[in-house]
């Protein structure tokens, strides 16, 4: 009986701490007792979660402040994690409390012990939250800076009351919550096991190892907090660069042009700590600053750094007076070489050596971060530093922009001046003596020496050269006749002075061309050429096949024959007639200058130049074609043609 005693001793006390005290009046708060967790159970199991309506939590089971060390050596995050579990009950509990008191007030007034008793357990819940608060800020860690060999992290990020107390209070609702905390977590401190620090690292590496991630990744999903929409001759913002890869020990330069190098080197001289350059370097090379704006004296970016919420981050660097600007301008509008670099967006040696300040010394960067790391820089600072580096690669205006001036109005102040440096240089040159002769001489009669005679034409045009054919090429054939005719019209410009083709239409020109080609449309270049001239002057190939045989049957003359009909006066046409019945041919049918045999197969067309001109065309069908030579007889024109007066 004594042992049983005894083994049940240690359970009735485990039972009367775990069960907590009701309240003695609706509204009043009984003091909270925090349940031990079991010494055995199974490490898969989930941590209970603490009944509805217990009141969880006491300076007992809480377990160390901030600010306080474990005596067994446990890890500050999880005695926050546990702590942050009952304050959240102690809350809820607090409400419920408070809904409670109004109904009671609302039956009795509530003594004024009680509402002092109230008040003051309310106080203490705020009083306790905000020490969970300043305890959380070191809970949580970036999981690459953590590996970071070399780097060591820094203690002053987590300092500072009221940084924490604002961060924590905007990103409290990205941390995960007491449902998301896995078994090792809570095995960390279960008594009686081996707290030692290779213990509590082997327990509890997959929940940090879980924890920054989901910060990480829930930090990239925010939106950037730039404003490009404001952006304007003054401001510029830039967008966020993407991350890359870490550049290797034999590669140390951040940058790529020696202005971008000069600014890393001015900020590597001015910085008091090297690790904090090489943590910096490390965010920059991450990706983790965001778009940065640039506006005349100061560069401001939002870095994040290793908690949910960014850092705001400003590096200041002074002005140029007007005395230093005026210098510079003197200096690049010397040169037109420096205003061509300008424009290629590279910035010249020699310009920057113009005795104007315009890149940086060591102690030229004021930087300035939200994070209560009070080094010089700090790794945020020297992100954004690093940062702004690539910008200068990029477009060198951006730091003639950090000295005061805009693009653009640089650009008009450089044209201006170069203008006026122009037409300065323009007046102070004397002007050059001009050649001239002297009035008396000029107005002096002189005989002038006859011209020399003109050289004989040559006896016929030459034929062009042979002309290659050439894939893609214009047509050899084509070339050849239109160099021969270019040759016959200059040999009958020089032999009579006159251009025979000067006065023609284009319609008569395009005539000429075909006429000229040999062949009569059968072969598959002429009838290229022919569809090409047709359209060119708005005809059909058949219409220009029929003025080729006119052309050809006498030429112009010949053409207007066949397009132009016409009155012509009596005389010779009256007498063409008798001459037609003498020669024993039928009487053939006048109209205008036209006379067409009875049966309609041959006509005489009288031209202009009194000549006689032969047609032919199939009985009934009045298709009209030339034929034959002209000639002052209408009988002669009908020589060999089917006009007998049987046919």
């Amino acid at each position: 009986m004594r042992n049983e005693a005894l083994t049940s001793a240690p359970a009735n006390r485990t039972a009367e701490a775990s069960t907590p005290a009701l309240p003695d009046r609706p509204g009043e708060e009984s003091p909270a007792i925090l349940p031990n967790p079991p010494t055995q159970a199974p490490s898969s199991a989930p941590p209970a979660a603490a009944p509805q309506g217990t009141d969880v939590g006491s300076d007992a089971g809480v377990g160390p402040r901030g600010g306080e060390v474990d005596a067994e050596g446990g890890r500050p995050g999880d005695v926050a994690r546990e702590a942050l579990r009952a304050a959240r009950v102690r809350s809820r509990q607090a409400r419920d409390a408070e809904g409670a008191a109004a109904e009671a007030g609302r039956r009795q007034r509530r003594p004024a012990g009680d509402r002092a008793q109230g008040d003051a357990s309310r106080r203490a819940a705020g009083v306790q939250a905000r020490e969970l608060r300043e305890l959380l800020a070191d809970a949580f860690r970036m999981p690459a800076s953590a590996t970071e060999p070399g780097v060591a992290y820094d203690d002053n990020e987590g300092a500072g009351r009221g940084s924490s107390d604002s961060e924590m209070s905007s990103g409290s609702s990205d941390r995960p919550g007491p449902a998301e905390l896995t078994e090792p977590r809570a095995e960390a401190h279960r008594p009686g096991t081996a707290r030692t620090p290779q213990a509590m690292a082997q327990a509890m590496s997959p929940a940090v190892a879980q924890a920054p991630a989901e910060f990480d990744s829930a930090a990239r999903r925010a939106l950037s907090m730039a404003a490009p929409s404001r952006d304007g001759e003054l401001r510029r913002t830039f967008p966020a660069f993407p991350s890359r890869a870490s550049l290797s020990p034999a590669d140390a330069r951040f940058a790529e042009t020696w202005w971008g190098n000069a600014w890393v080197t001015a900020l590597e001289e001015g910085a008091l700590d090297a690790k904090r350059l090489a943590r910096g370097r490390s965010y920059a090379e991450q990706g983790n600053v965001d778009a940065i704006t640039v506006t005349p004296g100061l560069v401001l970016a939002y870095v994040q750094g290793s908690r949910p919420r960014p850092y705001r981050v400003q590096v200041r660097l002074h002005t140029l007076d007007d005395a230093d600007w005026a210098r510079f301008l003197d200096a690049a509008a010397e040169r037109p070489g420096h205003i061509a670099a300008l424009l290629d967006k590279e910035l010249p040696q020699s310009l920057a050596d113009c005795g104007v300040p315009l890149l940086p010394g060591p102690r030229d960067l004021d930087p300035h971060c939200s994070c209560p790391d009070r080094g010089h820089p700090c790794k945020h600072a020297a992100a954004l530093c690093y940062q702004t580096a690539r910008l200068l690669d990029a477009d060198p205006f951006v730091l003639l922009l950090l000295r005061g001036r805009g693009e653009r109005d640089l650009l008009d102040a450089l044209s201006r001046l170069s203008a006026a440096r122009a037409a300065r240089a323009a007046q102070e040159q004397e002007p050059a003596p001009l050649p001239g002769v002297r009035a008396t001489e000029a107005l002096v009669p002189r005989q002038l020496p006859p011209l020399p005679l003109p050289l004989p034409a040559p006896a016929h045009p030459e034929q062009p050269p042979v002309y290659p054919a050439a894939p893609g090429g214009p047509d050899p054939f084509a070339l050849d006749q239109l160099a021969t005719d270019a040759a016959a019209r200059a040999h009958a410009l020089l032999s009579t002075g006159h251009d025979p083709v000067a006065e023609l239409t284009l319609w008569q020109d395009a005539v000429r061309l075909a006429a000229a080609r040999p062949g009569s449309g059968l072969t598959a270049g002429t009838r290229a050429l022919y569809a090409s001239l047709a359209s060119a002057a708005d005809r059909t190939p058949a219409e220009l096949a029929r003025a080729v045989a006119a052309w050809r049957q006498g030429g112009p003359e010949g053409l207007a024959v066949l397009e132009d009909p016409w009155d012509p006066p009596a005389g010779r046409f009256d007498r063409a007639r008798p001459l037609l019945l003498a020669a024993d041919l039928p009487a053939f049918r006048p109209w205008r200058n036209h006379l067409t045999h009875p049966r309609g197969h041959v006509q005489l067309r009288l031209g202009r130049d009194g000549l006689w001109y032969a047609y032919e065309s199939e009985p009934g069908h009045d298709d009209w074609w030339p034929r034959g030579t002209p000639d002052l007889d209408p009988v002669g024109a009908l020589t060999g043609l089917g006009a007998s007066p049987d046919g």
